[in-house]
Protein backbone atom coordinates (compact mmCIF):
# COMPACT_ATOMS: atom_id res chain seq x y z
CA UNK A 1 0.00 0.00 0.00
CA UNK A 2 1.24 3.47 -0.87
CA UNK A 3 0.69 6.51 1.35
CA UNK A 4 1.88 9.75 -0.22
CA UNK A 5 2.07 12.98 1.76
CA UNK A 6 1.70 16.26 -0.05
CA UNK A 7 1.61 19.93 0.90
CA UNK A 8 -0.85 21.63 3.25
CA UNK A 9 -1.22 18.48 5.34
CA UNK A 10 -3.01 16.55 2.57
CA UNK A 11 -2.32 12.85 2.08
CA UNK A 12 -3.24 10.34 -0.58
CA UNK A 13 -3.87 6.69 0.11
CA UNK A 14 -3.73 4.14 -2.73
CA UNK A 15 -4.97 0.59 -2.11
CA UNK A 16 -6.08 -2.38 -4.18
CA UNK A 17 -9.77 -2.10 -4.86
CA UNK A 18 -11.62 -3.40 -1.78
CA UNK A 19 -14.70 -5.62 -1.47
CA UNK A 20 -17.71 -5.35 0.82
CA UNK A 21 -18.40 -8.73 2.38
CA UNK A 22 -21.82 -7.75 3.79
CA UNK A 23 -24.22 -5.26 2.21
CA UNK A 24 -27.97 -4.73 1.76
CA UNK A 25 -28.90 -3.53 -1.72
CA UNK A 26 -32.70 -3.90 -1.42
CA UNK A 27 -34.73 -4.21 -4.63
CA UNK A 28 -36.74 -2.22 -7.16
CA UNK A 29 -36.41 1.55 -7.02
CA UNK A 30 -34.51 1.31 -3.72
CA UNK A 31 -31.90 -0.90 -5.38
CA UNK A 32 -31.48 1.60 -8.21
CA UNK A 33 -30.99 4.38 -5.66
CA UNK A 34 -28.16 2.77 -3.67
CA UNK A 35 -26.27 0.17 -5.73
CA UNK A 36 -24.09 2.79 -7.42
CA UNK A 37 -22.50 3.84 -4.13
CA UNK A 38 -21.26 0.31 -3.47
CA UNK A 39 -20.23 -0.28 -7.09
CA UNK A 40 -18.17 2.92 -7.13
CA UNK A 41 -16.03 1.84 -4.18
CA UNK A 42 -15.97 -1.94 -4.22
CA UNK A 43 -15.16 -4.59 -6.81
CA UNK A 44 -17.49 -7.18 -5.31
CA UNK A 45 -20.02 -7.43 -2.50
CA UNK A 46 -21.75 -10.21 -0.64
CA UNK A 47 -25.41 -9.24 -1.05
CA UNK A 48 -27.84 -10.07 1.74
CA UNK A 49 -30.95 -12.13 0.85
CA UNK A 50 -33.49 -10.69 3.33
CA UNK A 51 -35.87 -9.23 0.79
CA UNK A 52 -39.64 -9.66 0.74
CA UNK A 53 -39.99 -12.44 -0.23
CA UNK A 54 -36.64 -13.73 0.99
CA UNK A 55 -34.14 -15.19 -1.49
CA UNK A 56 -34.55 -18.84 -0.48
CA UNK A 57 -33.85 -20.65 -3.76
CA UNK A 58 -31.18 -20.67 -6.45
CA UNK A 59 -33.67 -19.50 -9.07
CA UNK A 60 -34.68 -16.53 -6.91
CA UNK A 61 -31.02 -15.64 -6.37
CA UNK A 62 -30.36 -15.77 -10.10
CA UNK A 63 -33.28 -13.44 -10.81
CA UNK A 64 -32.13 -11.03 -8.11
CA UNK A 65 -28.61 -11.04 -9.53
CA UNK A 66 -29.98 -10.06 -12.94
CA UNK A 67 -31.90 -7.16 -11.36
CA UNK A 68 -28.77 -5.93 -9.63
CA UNK A 69 -26.73 -6.08 -12.82
CA UNK A 70 -29.48 -4.24 -14.72
CA UNK A 71 -29.41 -1.43 -12.14
CA UNK A 72 -25.65 -0.81 -12.54
CA UNK A 73 -24.12 1.84 -14.79
CA UNK A 74 -23.36 0.46 -18.26
CA UNK A 75 -19.57 0.56 -17.75
CA UNK A 76 -19.56 -0.94 -14.24
CA UNK A 77 -17.46 -4.03 -13.55
CA UNK A 78 -18.94 -4.54 -10.09
CA UNK A 79 -19.75 -8.16 -9.24
CA UNK A 80 -22.66 -8.96 -6.90
CA UNK A 81 -22.03 -12.16 -4.96
CA UNK A 82 -25.37 -13.70 -4.08
CA UNK A 83 -26.45 -15.57 -0.96
CA UNK A 84 -29.31 -17.85 0.04
CA UNK A 85 -31.57 -17.19 3.00
CA UNK A 86 -31.49 -20.25 5.28
CA UNK A 87 -34.88 -21.40 6.59
CA UNK A 88 -36.05 -24.34 8.69
CA UNK A 89 -36.96 -26.14 5.45
CA UNK A 90 -33.89 -25.43 3.30
CA UNK A 91 -32.93 -28.78 1.79
CA UNK A 92 -29.51 -30.26 1.15
CA UNK A 93 -30.53 -30.54 -2.51
CA UNK A 94 -31.11 -26.76 -2.68
CA UNK A 95 -27.65 -26.23 -1.20
CA UNK A 96 -26.28 -28.48 -3.95
CA UNK A 97 -28.06 -26.44 -6.62
CA UNK A 98 -26.79 -23.18 -5.14
CA UNK A 99 -23.22 -24.41 -5.14
CA UNK A 100 -23.46 -25.66 -8.72
CA UNK A 101 -24.84 -22.30 -9.92
CA UNK A 102 -21.48 -20.63 -9.33
CA UNK A 103 -22.82 -17.17 -8.43
CA UNK A 104 -23.99 -18.02 -4.89
CA UNK A 105 -21.14 -17.60 -2.43
CA UNK A 106 -22.76 -18.18 0.94
CA UNK A 107 -25.84 -19.12 2.91
CA UNK A 108 -27.19 -16.67 5.47
CA UNK A 109 -28.32 -17.76 8.92
CA UNK A 110 -30.80 -15.32 10.46
CA UNK A 111 -32.21 -16.46 13.78
CA UNK A 112 -35.94 -15.84 13.39
CA UNK A 113 -36.80 -12.30 14.48
CA UNK A 114 -33.19 -11.14 14.83
CA UNK A 115 -33.35 -8.16 12.47
CA UNK A 116 -35.11 -6.63 9.44
CA UNK A 117 -37.07 -9.19 7.37
CA UNK A 118 -35.85 -12.12 9.47
CA UNK A 119 -39.23 -13.58 10.39
CA UNK A 120 -38.64 -16.50 8.01
CA UNK A 121 -35.29 -17.28 9.62
CA UNK A 122 -34.20 -20.38 11.49
CA UNK A 123 -36.17 -21.14 14.66
CA UNK A 124 -33.89 -23.96 15.86
CA UNK A 125 -30.43 -24.74 14.50
CA UNK A 126 -31.22 -28.47 14.67
CA UNK A 127 -33.72 -27.99 11.84
CA UNK A 128 -30.93 -27.15 9.37
CA UNK A 129 -28.32 -29.79 10.21
CA UNK A 130 -28.77 -31.56 6.86
CA UNK A 131 -28.26 -28.31 4.93
CA UNK A 132 -25.20 -27.45 7.04
CA UNK A 133 -23.71 -30.90 6.52
CA UNK A 134 -24.02 -30.47 2.74
CA UNK A 135 -22.46 -26.99 2.97
CA UNK A 136 -19.56 -28.43 4.95
CA UNK A 137 -19.03 -31.11 2.30
CA UNK A 138 -19.14 -28.59 -0.58
CA UNK A 139 -17.07 -25.88 1.11
CA UNK A 140 -19.89 -23.31 1.08
CA UNK A 141 -19.63 -20.53 3.65
CA UNK A 142 -22.21 -20.03 6.38
CA UNK A 143 -22.80 -16.34 7.10
CA UNK A 144 -24.13 -15.86 10.61
CA UNK A 145 -26.18 -13.08 12.15
CA UNK A 146 -25.03 -13.97 15.64
CA UNK A 147 -27.76 -12.98 18.06
CA UNK A 148 -30.08 -14.95 20.33
CA UNK A 149 -33.63 -13.67 20.03
CA UNK A 150 -35.31 -15.11 23.10
CA UNK A 151 -37.31 -12.49 24.98
CA UNK A 152 -35.42 -13.11 28.22
CA UNK A 153 -32.02 -12.30 26.65
CA UNK A 154 -31.00 -8.66 27.10
CA UNK A 155 -30.49 -6.89 23.76
CA UNK A 156 -26.91 -6.00 24.72
CA UNK A 157 -26.16 -9.65 25.60
CA UNK A 158 -27.64 -11.30 22.51
CA UNK A 159 -24.30 -11.78 20.76
CA UNK A 160 -22.55 -13.37 23.73
CA UNK A 161 -25.54 -15.63 24.40
CA UNK A 162 -25.51 -16.77 20.77
CA UNK A 163 -21.82 -17.69 20.95
CA UNK A 164 -22.44 -19.99 23.91
CA UNK A 165 -25.78 -21.47 22.91
CA UNK A 166 -25.46 -21.81 19.11
CA UNK A 167 -22.16 -20.88 17.52
CA UNK A 168 -19.64 -22.77 19.67
CA UNK A 169 -21.63 -26.04 19.52
CA UNK A 170 -22.15 -25.53 15.76
CA UNK A 171 -18.42 -25.23 15.11
CA UNK A 172 -17.82 -28.41 17.09
CA UNK A 173 -20.52 -30.35 15.26
CA UNK A 174 -19.32 -29.27 11.81
CA UNK A 175 -15.53 -29.01 12.18
CA UNK A 176 -14.85 -28.26 8.50
CA UNK A 177 -17.70 -25.78 7.93
CA UNK A 178 -16.43 -22.33 6.94
CA UNK A 179 -18.20 -19.65 8.98
CA UNK A 180 -18.29 -15.86 8.85
CA UNK A 181 -19.48 -14.33 12.12
CA UNK A 182 -20.92 -11.20 10.58
CA UNK A 183 -20.88 -7.64 11.94
CA UNK A 184 -19.43 -8.58 15.33
CA UNK A 185 -19.94 -5.98 18.05
CA UNK A 186 -18.36 -7.15 21.31
CA UNK A 187 -15.00 -7.85 22.88
CA UNK A 188 -16.31 -11.35 23.58
CA UNK A 189 -16.90 -11.95 19.86
CA UNK A 190 -13.41 -10.68 19.00
CA UNK A 191 -11.84 -13.08 21.49
CA UNK A 192 -14.00 -15.95 20.24
CA UNK A 193 -13.06 -15.46 16.58
CA UNK A 194 -9.39 -14.89 17.34
CA UNK A 195 -9.11 -18.23 19.16
CA UNK A 196 -11.59 -20.27 17.10
CA UNK A 197 -10.65 -23.23 14.95
CA UNK A 198 -9.50 -22.74 11.38
CA UNK A 199 -12.22 -21.68 8.94
CA UNK A 200 -13.81 -19.03 11.17
CA UNK A 201 -13.68 -15.32 10.35
CA UNK A 202 -15.66 -12.15 11.08
CA UNK A 203 -16.72 -8.92 9.42
CA UNK A 204 -16.69 -5.55 11.18
CA UNK A 205 -18.76 -2.49 10.22
CA UNK A 206 -17.62 1.15 10.18
CA UNK A 207 -20.26 2.22 12.68
CA UNK A 208 -19.08 -0.30 15.26
CA UNK A 209 -15.50 0.93 14.82
CA UNK A 210 -16.46 4.60 15.17
CA UNK A 211 -19.19 4.64 17.84
CA UNK A 212 -20.34 3.13 21.08
CA UNK A 213 -23.93 2.92 22.29
CA UNK A 214 -23.90 6.47 23.67
CA UNK A 215 -24.42 7.65 20.08
CA UNK A 216 -27.96 6.27 20.13
CA UNK A 217 -28.95 8.40 23.13
CA UNK A 218 -26.76 11.51 22.90
CA UNK A 219 -29.12 14.50 23.21
CA UNK A 220 -32.20 12.33 22.71
CA UNK A 221 -33.08 9.14 20.83
CA UNK A 222 -31.13 9.07 17.55
CA UNK A 223 -32.90 6.57 15.27
CA UNK A 224 -30.27 6.79 12.53
CA UNK A 225 -27.75 5.21 14.93
CA UNK A 226 -30.04 2.26 15.59
CA UNK A 227 -28.78 -0.92 13.94
CA UNK A 228 -28.75 -4.61 14.76
CA UNK A 229 -26.63 -5.88 16.32
CA UNK A 230 -26.91 -2.72 18.39
CA UNK A 231 -23.89 -0.54 19.20
CA UNK A 232 -22.18 -1.69 22.40
CA UNK A 233 -19.91 -0.31 25.16
CA UNK A 234 -16.70 1.65 24.61
CA UNK A 235 -14.50 -1.29 25.62
CA UNK A 236 -16.22 -3.32 22.91
CA UNK A 237 -15.55 -0.61 20.30
CA UNK A 238 -11.91 -0.50 21.32
CA UNK A 239 -11.64 -4.29 20.98
CA UNK A 240 -13.17 -4.16 17.50
CA UNK A 241 -10.81 -1.39 16.43
CA UNK A 242 -7.82 -3.35 17.70
CA UNK A 243 -9.00 -6.48 15.88
CA UNK A 244 -9.67 -4.69 12.58
CA UNK A 245 -6.28 -2.98 12.61
CA UNK A 246 -4.33 -5.95 14.01
CA UNK A 247 -3.39 -7.48 10.67
CA UNK A 248 -5.17 -10.74 11.54
CA UNK A 249 -6.72 -12.33 8.41
CA UNK A 250 -9.68 -13.49 10.50
CA UNK A 251 -11.17 -9.96 10.43
CA UNK A 252 -12.23 -8.14 7.28
CA UNK A 253 -14.52 -5.46 5.88
CA UNK A 254 -18.29 -5.80 5.83
CA UNK A 255 -20.29 -2.59 5.99
CA UNK A 256 -23.76 -3.97 6.74
CA UNK A 257 -24.93 -0.80 4.97
CA UNK A 258 -28.72 -1.03 5.26
CA UNK A 259 -30.85 1.68 3.66
CA UNK A 260 -34.32 2.52 4.97
CA UNK A 261 -36.69 5.24 3.87
CA UNK A 262 -36.68 8.20 6.27
CA UNK A 263 -40.24 7.65 7.43
CA UNK A 264 -39.51 4.05 8.46
CA UNK A 265 -36.53 5.16 10.56
CA UNK A 266 -38.06 8.23 12.19
CA UNK A 267 -41.15 6.79 13.81
CA UNK A 268 -42.33 5.05 16.97
CA UNK A 269 -41.03 1.68 15.72
CA UNK A 270 -38.04 2.62 13.62
CA UNK A 271 -36.26 0.06 11.45
CA UNK A 272 -32.78 -1.15 12.36
CA UNK A 273 -30.01 -0.27 9.93
CA UNK A 274 -27.48 2.43 9.07
CA UNK A 275 -26.77 3.54 5.50
CA UNK A 276 -23.01 3.96 5.08
CA UNK A 277 -22.43 2.88 1.46
CA UNK A 278 -22.10 6.49 0.26
CA UNK A 279 -18.82 6.84 2.20
CA UNK A 280 -17.94 3.31 3.23
CA UNK A 281 -14.22 2.98 2.52
CA UNK A 282 -13.70 6.60 3.57
CA UNK A 283 -15.17 5.82 7.00
CA UNK A 284 -12.88 2.83 7.45
CA UNK A 285 -9.96 5.12 6.61
CA UNK A 286 -11.06 7.42 9.43
CA UNK A 287 -11.19 4.52 11.88
CA UNK A 288 -7.79 3.14 10.88
CA UNK A 289 -6.26 6.60 10.98
CA UNK A 290 -7.60 7.08 14.52
CA UNK A 291 -5.65 3.98 15.53
CA UNK A 292 -2.50 5.11 13.71
CA UNK A 293 -2.70 2.09 11.40
CA UNK A 294 -3.60 3.33 7.94
CA UNK A 295 -0.90 1.03 6.60
CA UNK A 296 -3.09 -1.95 7.54
CA UNK A 297 -6.29 -0.79 5.83
CA UNK A 298 -5.48 -2.44 2.49
CA UNK A 299 -5.16 -5.93 3.96
CA UNK A 300 -8.39 -5.57 5.96
CA UNK A 301 -10.36 -4.08 3.06
CA UNK A 302 -8.84 -5.71 -0.02
CA UNK A 303 -7.05 -8.95 0.90
CA UNK A 304 -8.42 -10.93 3.83
CA UNK A 305 -12.05 -11.24 2.66
CA UNK A 306 -11.09 -12.28 -0.85
CA UNK A 307 -8.69 -14.85 0.54
CA UNK A 308 -11.31 -16.30 2.90
CA UNK A 309 -13.87 -16.61 0.10
CA UNK A 310 -11.28 -18.15 -2.23
CA UNK A 311 -11.50 -15.32 -4.78
CA UNK A 312 -8.67 -13.39 -6.45
CA UNK A 313 -7.57 -10.04 -5.14
CA UNK A 314 -8.24 -7.12 -7.48
CA UNK A 315 -5.54 -5.67 -9.73
CA UNK A 316 -7.42 -2.37 -9.93
CA UNK A 317 -6.68 0.28 -7.32
CA UNK A 318 -8.58 3.12 -5.69
CA UNK A 319 -7.23 6.36 -4.28
CA UNK A 320 -8.42 8.17 -1.16
CA UNK A 321 -7.53 11.78 -0.48
CA UNK A 322 -7.32 13.31 3.01
CA UNK A 323 -9.78 16.06 2.17
CA UNK A 324 -12.89 16.88 4.16
CA UNK A 325 -16.28 16.83 2.44
CA UNK A 326 -19.83 17.05 3.75
CA UNK A 327 -22.32 14.26 3.32
CA UNK A 328 -25.60 15.48 1.82
CA UNK A 329 -28.62 15.78 4.12
CA UNK A 330 -30.47 13.12 2.14
CA UNK A 331 -30.58 11.05 -1.02
CA UNK A 332 -33.58 10.19 -3.19
CA UNK A 333 -34.90 6.74 -2.31
CA UNK A 334 -37.83 5.52 -4.34
CA UNK A 335 -40.76 7.78 -3.50
CA UNK A 336 -39.12 8.98 -0.30
CA UNK A 337 -35.79 10.08 1.15
CA UNK A 338 -32.78 8.22 2.56
CA UNK A 339 -30.84 9.84 5.39
CA UNK A 340 -27.19 8.77 5.18
CA UNK A 341 -24.76 8.37 8.05
CA UNK A 342 -23.11 11.74 8.77
CA UNK A 343 -25.88 13.61 6.94
CA UNK A 344 -24.80 17.25 6.75
CA UNK A 345 -21.61 16.46 8.65
CA UNK A 346 -17.95 16.25 7.62
CA UNK A 347 -16.13 13.11 6.47
CA UNK A 348 -12.34 13.30 6.60
CA UNK A 349 -11.44 11.20 3.54
CA UNK A 350 -12.68 11.44 -0.05
CA UNK A 351 -12.65 8.88 -2.83
CA UNK A 352 -10.52 10.36 -5.61
CA UNK A 353 -10.23 7.97 -8.53
CA UNK A 354 -9.72 4.40 -9.64
CA UNK A 355 -7.02 3.21 -11.98
CA UNK A 356 -5.72 -0.11 -13.24
CA UNK A 357 -2.33 -1.41 -12.16
CA UNK A 358 0.26 -0.98 -14.89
Amino acid sequence: MAIHFQGFGMSRLSIQRPDDWHVHLRDGEALKAVVGFTAQRFGRAIVMPNLKPAITTTDMAGAYRRRILAALPADSRFQPLLTLYLTDTTSADEIERAHAAGFIHGVKLYPAGATTHSAAGVTDIRHVHDALARMEKLGMRLLVHGESTQAEVDVFDRESHFIDSVLAPLLDRFPALKVVFEHITTRRAVEFVRTARAGVAATITPQHLLHNRNAIFNGGIKPHFYCLPILKREHDRQALLEAATSGSPRFFLGTDSAPHEQATKENACGCAGMFTAHAAIELYAEAFESAGRLDRLEAFASHFGADFYGLPRHAERITLVKETWTAPPQYAFGQGALIPYRAGEPIAWRLAQMRSRA
